[in-house]
């Protein structure tokens, strides 16, 4: 029998195995000329935690067997778009890292060009996925559901983007915590409350009371998931994190930790997940795996 602590793992690690096989069927439709497939092919498929495809299915277990395409192609889309995001992010440009996931990083396997060059195709093949016919089985979904998944996937794209021009304009200087905080819920939490959001629209009416209660969800968490990653880069190391331990304070990134101290941040972590159990409450035990996610990612070591 499973311990408790035992349950977010399952549940991530069914996700990842889930996604892992959807994500190959979707890079294996587009023709790519090498070197560019193999960069492609590196940035996704090396793993990683699979958190937003994960927060994809568990909103969709609210109402099973509802708009499952929708949900699949949902999950398959969000992680492309991270996947870019990371190839970018990694670059000299940016955060110049050479160690993504305990692989070399995009550029460094492939060269900046290529790398450059396969973020912004995952983009794009993002949105073809969405408007795909992948994973069907049996009649096509509504072309309204379709139409707000990619509202909401180009409009948290772009907020990515402005988070992370504030992130390194913030590089050096002390911010306040409403400062960093915008950055973040740009930066970091747009996406996953994305990833939420676009499996929300799939299942529930847009006036079912389901919707405001999971925007609530996805905000809070996305920001939990921040201050947690401020966290680990200063408690945990590289051959933990897949990545470049301590690398924010090398950079004089602006973090929680760095603005209120280790042991405050971690309590405003802990407050942070409280409030996202809370926003779960209205789902009672149909929420089980967006709790176990809700754990995960607040005990999480990497």
């Amino acid at each position: 029998m499973s311990s408790l602590t035992d349950v977010p793992v399952t549940v991530l690690t069914e996700a990842q195995q889930r996604i892992q096989q959807d994500l190959l069927t979707a890079l294996d439709a587009f023709a790519i000329p090498e070197p560019l497939k193999g960069a492609v092919y590196h940035a996704v498929m090396l793993g990683g935690k699979r958190v937003r495809p994960a927060l994809c299915y568990a909103t969709a277990a609210l109402k099973p067997n509802t708009n499952m395409a929708a949900v699949r192609r949902a999950a398959v889309a969000i992680e492309l778009i991270h996947c870019y995001s990371l190839a970018h992010d990694d670059l000299p440009c940016m955060d110049n890292d050479l160690l993504r996931r305990g692989q070399p990083t995009c550029h460094a396997a492939f060269g900046e060009d290529t790398a450059l060059l396969a973020g912004d195709i995952l983009q794009s093949m993002a949105f073809e996925v969405l408007g795909s016919r992948l994973y069907d089985q049996g009649a096509a979904v509504d072309a309204a559901i379709v139409l707000k998944q990619m509202q909401i996937l180009a409009t948290a794209s772009s907020k990515m983007v402005c988070g992370q021009v504030l992130d390194l304009q913030a590089e050096g200087k002390q911010v306040d915590q409403a400062a960093l905080e915008t950055i973040h819920r740009n930066k970091t939490g747009a996406l996953i409350s994305a990833a939420i959001m676009m499996a929300a629209v799939a299942i529930f009416e847009g006036t079912d009371r389901a919707i405001p209660q999971l925007r609530e969800y996805g905000q809070v968490i996305g920001l939990a998931f921040q201050v947690q990653d401020d966290i680990l880069d200063i408690i945990s190391d590289t051959e933990v994190l897949g990545k470049t331990a301590g690398k924010d304070e090398q950079v004089e990134k602006s973090t929680y930790p760095a603005l209120m101290g280790l042991e405050q941040a971690q309590a405003y972590a802990t407050d942070l997940h409280d409030q996202a159990l809370q926003a779960l409450d209205y789902f009672a035990e149909d929420a089980a795996a967006l709790r176990a996610i809700s754990q995960f990612l607040w005990q999480r070591k990497s």
